[in-house]
């Protein structure tokens, strides 16, 4: 026989090798749980970036569209300019010869000229005497009985301009209610 010491033991080796085997599943753990934290931050890291970049963009659209806002105002404002200019020569020319009719046509030509710019930028004019009554192009300020017949405009206080499908200015009315209904005597 052999010595107890030499004796090897089955329940022994098992015991023995079981806190190797629970320290190895710890140090695995260890190293996930180390690489999902790389991970983790590495996506939060990620994400901040993108934020941050995000915002410069918003930043930057706002500035742009600003730019862009401000270049179409002084493109606006130069198309208008000459008339002012003219308007400016016509009241100069008056002070200095009070011809009146020199003046009146001079402002006709105005006129004329603040049509054009009007047509060329697509703004026309809402058609309202004897139309029917829209709400989308007209505000009707006075309801009245009349002759003609409901909802037809019988007067225009202000001219209303329509650009595209889109109503700038409503059309300033007065509407027919129709014609007026004689109350029934009581009895």
């Amino acid at each position: 026989m052999l010595p107890e010491e030499t004796r090897q033991d089955p329940m022994a080796d098992a015991a023995a090798a079981q806190p190797d085997n629970a320290q190895a599943g710890e140090v695995d753990l260890q190293a996930q749980w180390a690489a999902k934290d790389d991970e983790v931050r590495s996506l939060v890291d990620r994400l901040k970036r993108l934020q941050a970049e995000f915002e410069n963009y918003r930043k930057r659209i706002l500035r742009d569209l600003a730019a862009v806002e401000e270049r179409t105002s002084d493109q606006e404002i130069l198309a208008f300019l000459p008339l002012y200019d003219n308007l400016a020569r016509a009241f100069s020319a008056f002070a200095k010869d009070a011809d009146v009719d020199a003046f009146v046509s001079g402002v006709e030509r105005i006129f004329g000229q603040f049509a054009q710019i009007l047509d060329q930028k697509g703004v026309q004019l809402i058609p309202a005497m004897g139309e029917r009554f829209d709400p989308s192009l007209h505000e009707a300020l006075l309801s009245v009985h009349s002759e003609q017949g409901r909802n037809v405009i019988l007067e225009e206080f202000s001219p209303g301009y329509v650009r595209g499908a889109r109503t700038l200015q409503p059309s300033k009315v007065a509407v027919s209610q129709g014609p007026a209904q004689e109350e029934k005597e009581e009895q």
